[in-house]
């Protein structure tokens, strides 16, 4: 799964701008425009994983654009609104809409928001698949072993299922307590903090550099991010 691209459509210029600067921090790539006008052609030039769509628009609103888009094109679509009218979430949700967040909202729902989406309409149950391929790091659930560039690399087994939690939740922010409930293990002793330590041999492992990560991101304050881009193989 190649990073996810989000297009955000709204007139508001300066809550596009925030919002694509924002976004970078979860890794997704995203663009803005302020024109519906110019939504379709933009379509045809870039792919683009899901739209967030505000409902007062210029030239048309949210919901007209939503109709003309459904005729086309099946995308996730996150509406935005500054009424707060539950017959206009029914409207949006009735014409097609994936989610709906009132104006203001806090960035952070709306990432969570995205993830949410995006793994519904891309749901990927890698739990069950043989072999993960993510360019240079290979994961072959069967034989619990992992490799870069062909080379083995020797993982304990809790740092095994801890590479295999944070794959089976690409692009998904994950917190501590998350990643400690899914891993923990009678042999080996878990806190809030060992976390880090784990993280930090994984990432040691794999020549993973944690300025520039090519697989597991820190989000201060927050936690962690899978970000390795998978390869698909006929």
């Amino acid at each position: 799964m190649a990073k996810a691209r989000i297009l955000i459509v709204d007139d508001d210029l300066e809550l596009g701008t925030r919002l694509v600067r924002y976004l970078k921090q979860f890794d997704f790539d995203s663009d803005s425009i302020a024109h519906p006008n110019k939504l379709l052609s933009f379509l045809k030039k870039h792919k683009i994983d899901l739209i967030i769509l505000d409902v007062m628009l210029p030239e048309m609103d949210g919901f007209e654009v939503l109709r003309m888009l459904r005729k086309q094109s099946d995308l996730p679509v996150i509406m935005l609104t500054a009424r707060g009218d539950v017959s206009d979430r029914i409207v949006g949700l009735e014409l097609g809409a994936d989610d709906y967040l009132p104006k203001p909202f806090e960035p952070r729902e709306l990432v969570a928001r995205i993830q949410t989406v995006l793994r519904r309409k891309h749901p990927v149950d890698k739990i069950n698949e043989q072999h993960i391929n993510f360019g240079e790091l290979e994961i072959d659930n069967r034989s619990q072993t992992v490799s870069m560039n062909g080379k083995n690399v020797n993982l304990t087994h809790i740092e095994f299922r801890l590479l295999k939690f944070l794959c089976e939740n690409q692009y998904r922010l994950l917190d501590r307590n998350t990643i400690l409930n899914a891993i923990k293990s009678m042999e080996w002793e878990t806190f809030d903090r060992s976390i880090d330590v784990l993280i930090s041999r994984l990432r040691n492992k794999l020549g993973d550099d944690p300025k520039k990560p090519k697989f597991i991101k820190t989000l201060h304050g927050s936690g962690y991010m899978f970000i390795g881009r998978e390869e698909n193989h006929e």
